[in-house]
């Protein structure tokens, strides 16, 4: 029997939620709180499915089969009403402005969590770069795979390979919140990835291969007009190997077991405490403290932090940019002081671990020290695959003496002959 509109009025609040038929899968589906709204059931694909049309009494008894009787003339011609629906909202949304760069910038905003504070500020810039002003005004129902395409070509024509790969990365993950959100049904990025230039493998970066040479450059940068503070983070990135990023963008909190106050002081337990988020780790590595990095520090190179703390002692930074103490160094200073120094082609800051990974292994298979390999690897922050992260801290603990004695083994052949850190200071001070 047909529903009512006197009826679905009336229908009271029950214990539990409750319908009321109407007729043709149609009914006033009522819950415990009172809320009422028009539904209709049917079967597609062999699947019976709910298609909700809004409340009542907003949408009225007459409008309710009105839109079911459209509903049923969809299942007439083998349609789904429930994805037709879906798709008349998503162009409703594109209509009310959900564009791309509207979406993108609340994906970005969404994810921060997950990031760090660099990570977020490089991918909204490559969008504001790159992406924004190619389909960022374009509705996301509108943007399909060619103009994805057409749009990374564009960044690939620079010879930012890498950068292409990364932004279709991003590009796909603001479809993919795109589609939870009910704005748009599938991804086009996601389907262009093969279509990109694959990327062209690097050389081995030119690296000095004996301590010989390796101390000469340290002596020779001691010579050059470079600034002391460049001269020191070079000798600072040669006795930890740390990568270069890590030594231009240090923070002072990140230093234990030194008495500022005590120069001359002895300092054994002396250590670099990397943060996660600052190491080259996989994404879901970042902000997990397993993965920080531990760089025990020889005396040489407290030597050198106690020189630059009379430089820069009071800001955040150790090394800052010569514009402003807010930024880190220029990630290009040191490698152009030595370029400019007569070792162009020869060695790049990051070729110290190179350096020391080729004399301390050499020195460990002459010597007969095969376990000192292992350790090796681990002073340069090599994570041994399989390995999880409780494991990962322990082994850290367990070896961080024999890690020490080769921290400072590598720091007394590297410095044999080189002046004080502090001799670089003369009339540099505060």
């Amino acid at each position: 029997m047909a529903l009512t509109d006197i009826q679905a009025r009336k229908a009271e609040i029950r214990e539990k939620d409750y319908k009321l038929s109407d007729a043709g899968g149609l009914y006033l589906f009522v819950t415990t709180k009172g809320f009422k709204s028009w539904r209709l059931k049917y079967r597609f694909g062999g699947k019976e499915k709910c298609l909700v049309f809004g409340p009542y009494p907003e949408v009225s008894l007459t409008k309710a089969r009105e839109e079911r009787d459209r509903a049923r003339m969809l299942l007439r011609d083998h349609r789904d009403p429930g994805l037709e629906e879906r798709k008349r909202k998503m162009a409703a949304h594109a209509a009310a402005g959900v564009t791309f760069e509207k979406v993108g910038r609340d994906w970005h905003e969404a994810q921060r969590a997950r990031w760090s504070p660099v990570q977020a500020k490089k991918v909204i810039q490559a969008f504001e770069r790159d992406v924004f002003p190619e389909i960022g005004k374009l509705p996301l129902l509108d943007i399909d795979g060619p103009m994805i395409l057409k749009m990374l070509r564009k960044v690939e024509a620079r010879g930012a390979i890498d950068t292409a790969k990364r932004i279709r990365q991003h590009v796909s993950g603001v479809f993919g919140y795109g589609i939870a959100e009910g704005f748009v049904g599938a991804d086009p990025a996601a389907t262009i990835g093969r279509a990109l230039k694959p990327i062209a493998k690097k050389g081995k970066q030119p690296a000095l291969r004996t301590i010989d040479a390796a101390r000469q450059l340290l002596i020779d940068m001691d010579g050059t007009t470079a600034g002391p503070l460049t001269i020191l983070a070079s000798r600072l990135l040669a006795l930890t190997l740390v990568r270069p990023g890590i030594v231009r963008a240090a923070r002072w909190q990140e230093f234990e077991g030194i008495d500022w106050n005590a120069p001359d002081a002895d300092a054994p337990n002396a250590l670099w405490r990397v943060p996660a988020e600052r190491m080259k780790l996989e994404l879901e590595h970042k902000g997990d403290e397993a993965f920080e990095h531990l760089v025990p520090l020889p005396p040489q190179a407290v030597a050198v932090l106690h020189a630059v703390r009379r430089l820069t002692g009071w800001i955040a930074y150790l090394f800052p940019s010569i514009r402003s103490t807010a930024r880190p160094m220029s990630e290009n200073t040191i490698g152009y002081m030595y370029a400019r120094n007569g070792y162009s082609g020869r060695h790049v800051p990051h070729g110290w671990r190179a350096t020391f990974s080729t004399v301390m292994n050499e020195i460990a298979v002459n010597e007969q020290r095969p376990d000192d390999r292992a350790q090796i690897d681990a002073m340069l922050a090599h994570k041994p695959k399989g390995l999880s992260g409780s494991e990962m801290a322990y082994n850290r603990a367990t070896h961080m003496g024999r890690r020490r004695e080769l921290a400072n083994e590598w720091a007394d052949l590297l410095t044999v002959g080189l002046g004080e850190p502090a001799l670089l200071l003369k009339g540099q001070e505060r």
